[in-house]
């Protein structure tokens, strides 16, 4: 009686055909191909911030966050550090809770409107000295700086007590400032148009005096810009 799978001599049958030269290789198990620490990777999971600023807002988010940030600039500039943000949310037409998916903090809502002001004046500066004469692009330009200026003061003493006089915030928005006060003044000096001595600190001292003229009727406040940019040009 042959023993199951022998072969009359007692050698192993070839069952699976595999020619007497060749063995059989079996694919190492999975865990032993890739190691556990590859397969089952554990990826970080972003912070808020930095998946929003990386991944594209949808439209409707990105309208609540336009209507939210102009709703915040307004209220700011009417009633200061006394505005609340379920008037923001009001006025932006949202409610409270879009409010705080978009901005989890009033911080958050402030450092946003205070970025986005200093955006805008960056892309106006270059607008102006792009496409209007050196004088011209000077003399808007300080009109521009008195607009940012009015939301700026609503905020900036807020802003100071939350983050530093000394935060990236600030001090980016220092330097942004400054460069844009020294384009468009160069530009007219070296169109021969603003005197030669005025440097960009002058020139942002000057408009920032006119800042304190809040309670000055319309009138009265082109009469004293006129007197400081007639200071400016040349004869």
């Amino acid at each position: 009686m042959q023993t199951r799978g022998l072969a009359p001599s007692g050698t192993m049958v070839n069952k699976w055909k595999v020619p007497p030269d060749e063995t059989i290789r079996r694919e190492p198990p999975l865990c032993k191909s890739f190691p556990v620490m590859e397969v089952c990777r554990v990826v970080p999971t972003p912070a808020a911030g930095q998946l929003s600023a990386e991944r594209p807002m949808r439209a409707d988010a990105q309208r609540n966050h336009e209507r939210l940030v102009l709703a915040a600039r307004e209220v700011l500039r009417e009633s200061g550090t006394e505005s609340s943000l379920e008037e923001i949310a009001r006025r932006a037409g949202v409610g409270i809770g879009t409010l705080y998916r978009r901005f989890p903090t009033r911080l958050s809502l402030l450092e946003a409107v205070y970025r986005e002001d200093v955006d805008a004046l960056e892309q106006q500066t270059v607008r102006l000295v792009e496409s209007q004469e050196p004088w011209a692009a000077l003399e808007q330009w300080v009109w521009v700086l008195l607009d940012y200026a009015a939301t700026k003061r609503a905020l900036f003493q807020e802003l100071v007590d939350a983050v530093g006089r000394d935060s990236e915030l600030l001090t980016h928005s220092r330097q942004a400032v400054n460069d844009a006060a020294g384009a468009v003044l160069r530009n007219a000096q070296g169109a021969g148009v603003a005197r030669t001595d005025v440097e960009p600190s002058d020139l942002l001292r000057l408009v920032g005096g006119c800042t304190m003229m809040g309670e000055l009727d319309p009138d009265q406040q082109k009469r004293v810009v006129s007197i400081v940019l007639a200071g400016i040009r040349t004869a």
